[in-house]
């Protein structure tokens, strides 16, 4: 292809001939300007009619000009390329390069060595900008065979010296995995840059060979911004989040500016270990140096001020955004979530909604564990809706273990089992969440058969977690036989060392059958440091069997390990109290007081109509309280002349009896429960959840309740559910 000039108008036209004209003529027309600024294909179109008008596609230049816009601009389309490479006479070695690029972006690796066989087939030999976008297409290939063979014809057109084509090189071996070879090719050349060692780092931290990535990254002569990175976010990547801030200071004491990709990988590294110091010098960094309009860093800041515990700065910054994407929502969600912040949480996604933003699977992920915590039954049926909808194909196994947990902690757990039995690929993730359901539902006996289907079937070997559900299970239906023989399985058959979870669940199993001398064995024969959860399973423990002495001991210890918790104190007032030993339970409450420390208030949560509505103990605040309360009176009522009598011996003060009736009567349970009664149809199931344990006068005030208005209520405390029908518990009344 060639061009001879001819005259048309005040333009020039190219006319097929054997060279080129020369470059001053063909830049002078203003398609080839037009084109340097299209940014769209539609327009490309436009502009490529023109070229044929005047005959620029019979120069080679030209060509070479349009095929770059199709094969490599983010606007163009490469199958476009390939129609008008396919009608080029004798292409030259800037097409054929820039073709093999556009292949090397896309996902046709193989038409990249097709175009490079075509190109030696036609006499023409590549040159150094020929080889590293062959061997970036061979680094999408199965195996290095392929790029290997390209590696022989580096050095048949002697290219090997080339320092682009060594960094290439070293690249394409190191992501196959190959790293002896890239190895061999990095200390057979003198060619030894910032940029070939960070190939081969970058390849030694993608196997995991953080120690030899860092041995190499030490012998770097000069570092440049994007070595200092690869190494950083190698840390960060393999959870070596310490040592990636550490190399972060190195880097500034070495005063080399940070980029964009250096200051996400410490920010990312910042929210993992809490590090808010360096998240403050980094956001007064990216303001000092005009930054803050960068999206990306901003949404990253967001997410480490808010898994710093910092709520109140990472809400500003999200507030501040004035065109926020999906990814600043999910931060901020995700955000309120990490921190137990759960309505907040929620109300964050209705104001997505009210901002018509499509939510993610990500989205999802971290807005439905809120859901579960409270009890959000409504919001996560939507949710499933708009999952099964959007994403019902979405190969994402997290999304649907995420909805069977939500529904089983929103006690809706023939929901959950629908899902389970419902998805095609489980994981172990999935099975664990189901086991753990079942268990916390009191289902005992399906949770261990579900395990034993697992692990006889050899579909997924338990792990850790399994056996805290299987255990749980136990512990929650007293088979203290079962727990010992399951708990014996996972050392002997699993070769699974105990954790402080397993010990807890066996200390609380044995401790709730009042065996304490084999709980105590146990304690003593554990390999790792009790902390205050067993301490505190045998303090509960001992409230329950009013095992004084033990009691004192194990709130010694907890007083030791928990200083500050006031939960081990109000226990041990809670056994003195049953005790009669009201001196001490006033020597208990005075040192909470002078320790300045509170009860963690008792707090429950119902649904009704999508709004999550939250009671304390003699809550008032409500804007239905005088109807609330006027239910209350008439519960009490009917409950005694149903012949309930209020077991006052569960309030530890040493009052007069008909104050202690009136304390019972408001717990926030029944408050909920009588919101729940006005503010639904007869006949609807109440589900409340609290955040304590369900104290025994509520317990059995609720299953008469059940009863008289003919209500099921399914109530999920701090360890398990009760499921309260026509008088009865499903737990048996062991809890």
């Amino acid at each position: 292809m060639a061009s001879v000039i001819a005259s048309s108008s005040n333009l020039l036209h190219f006319l097929p001939s054997s060279t080129d004209p020369p470059y001053e003529l063909l830049k002078e027309n203003p398609s080839l300007s037009l084109l340097s600024k299209c940014t769209s294909f539609k327009t490309f179109k436009q502009i490529h009619s023109h070229f044929i008008k005047f005959g620029l596609h019979n120069t080679q230049f030209a060509v070479s000009k349009l095929i770059d816009f199709c094969a490599v601009s983010p606007h163009g389309n490469l199958s476009y390329a390939v129609s008008i490479f396919d009608s080029i006479h004798n292409p030259n070695h800037v097409i054929y390069n820039t073709m093999i690029r556009g292949y090397s972006l896309g996902s046709a690796p193989k038409s990249a060595l097709n175009c490079y066989v075509k190109m030696l087939f036609f006499g023409l030999e590549p040159n150094s900008y020929t080889f590293p976008f062959l061997l970036k297409s061979c680094t999408k290939l199965p195996t290095a065979q392929t790029g290997k063979q390209v590696h022989g014809h580096v050095f048949k057109f002697g290219l090997d010296s080339d320092v682009y084509v060594h960094t290439s090189l070293i690249n394409m071996y190191a992501h196959h995995g190959d790293l002896d070879d890239a190895r061999m090719v990095f200390d057979k050349s003198p060619l030894r840059d910032a940029v070939s060692f960070t190939a081969l780092i970058t390849g030694y931290l993608s196997r995991g060979y953080v120690d030899r990535a860092r041995e190499l990254f030490d012998e770097i002569p000069v570092r440049d911004v994007v070595s200092w990175n690869a190494m950083i976010s190698g840390y960060a990547q393999t959870g070596k989040f310490d040592e990636a801030l550490s190399l972060f200071r190195e880097m500034r004491n070495a005063e080399v500016a940070p980029d964009v990709s250096t200051l996400l990988s410490v920010l990312s590294a910042c929210a993992r270990v809490g590090e808010i110091e360096t998240g403050d010098w980094i956001r007064l960094w990216i303001e000092e140096n005009r930054l803050d309009s960068n999206l990306q860093l901003v949404n990253a800041m967001i997410d480490m001020y808010a898994k710093c515990g910092n709520l109140h700065t990472a809400r500003k910054l999200f507030d501040g955004i004035k065109e926020k994407d999906i990814v600043s929502w999910n931060v901020m969600i995700g955000g309120y979530t990490h921190m137990s912040e759960y309505k907040n949480a929620l109300e964050m996604f209705h104001l997505l909604q009210l901002n018509n933003v499509q939510p993610n699977d990500v989205t999802f992920l971290n807005i439905i564990p809120a859901c579960a915590q409270l009890g959000a039954l409504d919001l996560g049926k939507w949710m499933h809706t708009y999952i099964e909808k959007h994403y019902h194909d979405f190969p994402n196994e997290t999304l649907w273990t995420s909805l069977i947990n939500m529904y089983a902690k929103c006690g809706n757990i023939e929901a959950a089992k629908q899902i389970f039995y419902g998805t095609k690929t489980k994981s172990l993730a999935s099975w664990n969440a189901m086991i753990s359901g079942l268990a916390m539902h009191g289902d005992a006996s399906k949770a261990i058969n579900l395990f034993s289907k697992m692990a006889k079937e050899g579909l997924f070997k338990p792990d850790e977690i399994t056996f805290v559900s299987v255990l749980s299970a136990c512990c929650h239906a007293g088979l203290v036989d079962l727990g010992r023989q399951i708990f014996k399985s996972m050392v002997q058959d699993y070769n699974i060392s105990p954790q402080l979870q397993h010990y807890g669940c066996m200390i609380d199993l044995l401790g709730r059958a009042g065996l304490f001398e084999e709980a105590m064995e146990l304690v003593d024969r554990m390999e790792i440091e009790p902390d205050g959860a067993i301490w505190g399973s045998i303090l509960g423990a001992c409230r329950i069997h009013k095992n004084l002495e033990l009691g004192e001991f194990a709130a010694e210890k907890l007083f030791k390990i928990e200083p500050n918790n006031p939960g081990s104190y109000i226990l041990l007032s809670n056994i003195y109290a049953r005790a009669g030993k009201w001196d001490e339970v006033a020597r208990i409450r005075t040192l909470l007081k002078d320790k300045g420390m509170k009860k963690v208030p008792g707090s429950t949560s119902i649904e009704v109509d999508g709004t999550v509505h939250e009671f304390l103990v003699s809550d008032q605040t409500h804007l239905r309280s005088e109807e609330i309360y006027m239910m209350l009176d008439e519960i009490d009522t009917v409950l005694e002349k149903a012949g309930h009598v209020p077991d006052t011996s569960e309030v530890y003060y040493d009052v007069d009896e008909e104050l202690k009736e009136g304390v019972l009567c408001e717990h926030s349970e029944k408050l909920a429960i009588a919101f729940g009664l006005i503010s639904t149809k007869p006949g609807t199931t109440l589900r409340i959840v609290k955040n304590l344990r369900v104290c025994g006068n509520c317990h059995s005030a609720t299953k008469l309740i059940s009863k008289v208005y003919d209500r099921e209520i399914i109530a999920r405390d701090r360890s398990r559910f009760h499921r309260f029908k026509d008088g009865s518990c499903s737990c048996m009344d062991y809890w």
